[in-house]
C-alpha cells in the first residue's frame, strides 16, 4: 500500500512576487508532523512519501497518481487549497486523510471533503486509520512520552529542503487569546535532552548546516535549555545557523545568553505584540515589557540577532502603536519585523470574541494568513489595517535598517537585508494592483454588498 503525504500551499503564496520574499525571508523546511507520520509508516513496510507544495512546482496529482491514500495536512491560510486538492482526490477514488492544525478546529467542515480527518495529532491514530480503514472524525490520542515518537526520515520527502526542523516541546507555558497551537496541543510536553541530543547528531549525519526549534518557547524551561545547549558545545553539535522562539524575558539570563551563542543559536523570534499595555492584557499576553527592557541590549551584546513580531489589530491599537512598534525594533536593532495582523483562526478566544461581536468580514480561508485584515478592528477601518501593514514593512526594511544591520552584524547580514529592502519595496509599489481586488472586497464586504465573500470558512 502507498500512502503519499502531501502539505498544500495556498495559491496567493505560489505566485511570484510571494515566493520571491519567501526565498529571501527564510530556508526550504519542511513542516514536522506528515514527515514523522510518514516514518511511523516506513517502519510497518508502508511505501509512504512527502511533498511540500509552498517549496516546489509540484504537480500533486502526478506525485499521488499510483497512491492508495492521499494524506493533507491543512493551516487556516491552506484550508481552501486543500478542500480543492482533496474533492479531486475523492474524485479519483483515493482515500483521503485530512489532518493538521485547522481540521482539528473546524473537523466538521473537513469531513466534507474528506474520508478521515485528525483531530490533533496523529502519532497515535494514523497505524490504525491505515490498518483498520478507519473513517470519519478520528480524535488522535495525545503522546504523553514525546521520546518515543521518531525522528523524521528526511529520505521520505521529495521537495527541496535546506533546514533540519525540530521540535523538542509541544504546547506552551502560555495561553494567548489569538494562538491556536497552544490549544491543538495540549497539555505542554518536554523531551528529554538527551533524546533532542540524538536527533542532533542524526541531522549532523545527514549533513545539515541548518537548524530550526520550532518549539513555541525553546527557552521556556530555562534550565532544560541550558542543559541541551552545554551538550550542544561539549559535543560539537554546532550548527551554522540555529533559529528558536523565545521570549523576552530571556535576555535576563545571561548564562543562557552565553550558551545560545556558543552554540550558535543566533536568531530567535520574540512575540512582543504590542507596546500599548492595554492591548497585551487584553489578549492574556502576560508580558511585563517596561521591566525588560534594558535587558533587551543583551541580545545583540551575545551575537543574536532578533526578529521582532507584533500583532496588528489589537482591540487597544492605535496607528500611532504601529509606528512605535516600528521605532522599537528599530532601537533594539532588530534583524526583522514580523507584523502579523490579528487573525481569527478557529478555535481561539479571539476568534469567540469576533464572532460573538458579528465582526469577522472575509470568510475565504486564503486570506487567514497574517497578512490580510478579515475582521473590523476596534479603533479603525479594516482596509486602514490593511495599509497599516503594509505601511509597518516598508518603514521597517529601509535603507537605514539594512545599513543599521551593517553595522551590528556585518555585511553578509547587511547585504541580506538590502536586498531584502529592494525586494519590498518593489512589492510595496506594486501591492495596489496586487490586492486591488482585496481591497475591494473588504470595502464590499464591510457594506454588506459581496455575499459571495462569505460563501467559504465559518458560514460554509
Amino acid at each position: 500500500m502507498k500512502i503519499v503525504f502531501i502539505t498544500p500551499s495556498a495559491s496567493i503564496r505560489k505566485t511570484f512576487f510571494y515566493r520571491v520574499g519567501n526565498r529571501l525571508y527564510t530556508r526550504p523546511s519542511v513542516i514536522t508532523g506528515p514527515l514523522i507520520l510518514a516514518t511511523i509508516l516506513k517502519r510497518q513496510g508502508y511505501d509512504a512519501c512527502v511533498y511540500e507544495e509552498l517549496f516546489s512546482n509540484i504537480d500533486p496529482f502526478k506525485a499521488a497518481r499510483d497512491a492508495d491514500i492521499v494524506c493533507l495536512s491543512a493551516m487556516s491560510s491552506t484550508a481552501d487549497r486543500t478542500y480543492e486538492l482533496a474533492d479531486r482526490f475523492c474524485a479519483e477514488g483515493k482515500w483521503v486523510v485530512i489532518g493538521g492544525i485547522h481540521p482539528s478546529g473546524v473537523p466538521e467542515e473537513a469531513i466534507l471533503h474528506a474520508d478521515t480527518v485528525v483531530v490533533g495529532e496523529g502519532e497515535r491514530a494514523i497505524l490504525d486509520i491505515v490498518e483498520k480503514g478507519l473513517n470519519g472524525i478520528i480524535h488522535g490520542e495525545t503522546p504523553a512520552n514525546l521520546d518515543t515518537i521518531p525522528f523524521p526520515d528526511y529520505s521520505l520527502l521529495k521537495t527541496p529542503v535546506k533546514t533540519a526542523n525540530i521540535l523538542t516541546t509541544r504546547g506552551c507555558h502560555f495561553r494567548c487569546d489569538f494562538c491556536s497551537t497552544s490549544r491543538m496541543f495540549m497539555p505542554y510536553r518536554e523531551r528529554s535532552p538527551e533524546n533532542v541530543i540524538e536527533e542532533l547528531r542524526y541531522y549532523k549525519k545527514l549533513g545539515f548546516k541548518y537548524v530550526s526549534f520550532q518549539d513555541d518557547n525553546f527557552t521556556g524551561n530555562g534550565e532544560r535549555a541550558k542543559e541541551i545547549l552545554a551538550r550542544v558545545v561539549k559535543e560539537n553539535l554546532v550548527f551554522r545557523s540555529g533559529f528558536f522562539f523565545g521570549r523576552a524575558d530571556l535576555a535576563r539570563d545571561e548564562e543562557l545568553l552565553d550558551l545560545l551563542n556558543r552554540a550558535h543559536f543566533n536568531s530567535v523570534l520574540i512575540g512582543f505584540e504590542s507596546l500599548n499595555k492595554t492591548a497585551r492584557d487584553s489578549i492574556n499576553k502576560k508580558l511585563d515589557l517596561d521591566s525588560l527592557r534594558e535587558y533587551l541590549p543583551s541580545l545583540e551584546k551575545h551575537h543574536i540577532r532578533v526578529i521582532a513580531s507584533f500583532v496588528l489589530g489589537l482591540d487597544a491599537d492605535t496607528k500611532e502603536d504601529f509606528k512605535n512598534d516600528v521605532e522599537f525594533a528599530h532601537s533594539i536593532h532588530a534583524y526583522k519585523y514580523q507584523p502579523a495582523v490579528l487573525t481569527p483562526f478557529p478555535g481561539t478566544l479571539t476568534t469567540a470574541t469576533l464572532q460573538k461581536e458579528n465582526r469577522i468580514l472575509i470568510k475565504d480561508w486564503q486570506y487567514y494568513d497574517m497578512m490580510h485584515a478579515v475582521f473590523r478592528p476596534a479603533l479603525m477601518s479594516p482596509q486602514e489595517l490593511q495599509q497599516e501593514f503594509y505601511r509597518s514593512v516598508t518603514k521597517f526594511y529601509s535603507f537605514r535598517s539594512a545599513v543599521d544591520t551593517f553595522k551590528h552584524y556585518g555585511p553578509l547580514w547587511g547585504t541580506g537585508k538590502l536586498i531584502l529592502w529592494i525586494t519590498l519595496s518593489f512589492i510595496r509599489l506594486i501591492s495596489p494592483l496586487i490586492d486591488r481586488q482585496y481591497f475591494k472586497k473588504l470595502k464590499a464586504v464591510e457594506h454588506g454588498i459581496d455575499p459571495e465573500a462569505r460563501l467559504s470558512g465559518y458560514n460554509r
